[in-house]
């Protein structure tokens, strides 16, 4: 049993690096399954692996390693990306009921971690199990996340643009709730964890479509590069500076 908070903090740059991480799970799950032509079953497979790979990593990690942390989220969102894909279009359930069942087996998790840890604090996870219910939610959060995107911007009508500028302002919202009302600080976060999926699904789209379709036409490729050199440099940063205060405390 650990005793150790191995989760990053929430901070400003905890939530730019997990719209950067989904944003990149979305554009790196369509370049294996649909540029690499490897196939939405066989995408999930291997995805789903990665991520049992480094979830293990994680979990078996006696300290917070953000290297090891931000490739599980990672992984979750690249799995999630084909996972939506194969329910949606390998199984034809579509958008909808793909959310629906999502949705329900999110809430299922949310409220299992809930009966047997007594709270969905993502602040104070000392207990493997609490873990195991944190990485699961994440897992069907963002594969949520994809199947609720790809809703917005297909058959709601407003588009890859307007999908991300709904669930941006929902999202701006939130933290307006979170500084100026006493919604409980849990529920607000989760409600911001499930929402930046969609928000960088739809951005995901937004950067890889062709123009004809409202998108910027970065290709899977270039965007991967580029949503992977931001994400890189923003750990890279809160690390540092994470650093530099513990010497300060240190040396007081």
């Amino acid at each position: 049993m650990s005793k150790i908070n191995k989760i990053a903090k929430v901070t400003f740059f905890f939530w730019v690096m997990k719209i950067c991480a989904t944003t990149l799970g979305e554009t790196a799950g369509d370049l294996l399954s649909m540029t690499m032509n490897v196939g939405y079953a066989v995408s999930s497979i291997i995805l789903i692996s990665l991520f049992l790979v480094s979830v293990i990593i994680q979990l078996k990690s006696t300290k917070f390693h953000p290297i090891i942390f931000w490739t599980v989220i990672l992984t979750t969102s690249t799995a999630g990306t084909t996972m939506s894909d194969f329910m949606d279009r390998t199984l034809a359930l579509g958008y909808m009921k793909g959310s629906l069942i999502l949705v329900t087996c999110l809430l299922l998790v949310l409220a299992a971690w809930r009966i047997s840890e007594k709270t969905l604090s993502v602040s104070n996870i000392l207990t493997t199990k609490a873990e195991l219910f944190y990485w699961t939610a994440i897992l069907f959060s963002n594969t949520l996340g994809t199947a609720l995107g790809d809703f917005l911007a297909d058959d709601s009508g407003l588009g890859f643009l307007g999908g991300a500028v709904l669930i941006g302002g929902i999202l701006g919202l939130i933290v307006l709730a979170a500084y100026f009302t006493r919604l409980h600080r849990v529920m607000l976060f989760w409600t911001a964890f499930v929402l930046t999926r969609p928000f960088g699904a739809t951005f995901g789209d937004l950067l890889t479509k062709p123009v004809a379709k409202g998108g910027l036409n970065f290709g899977t490729i270039g965007s991967s590069l580029i949503l992977f050199s931001l994400l890189i440099a923003s750990v890279i940063y809160t690390h540092t500076i994470e650093k530099r205060l513990l010497c300060q405390e240190v040396s007081e």
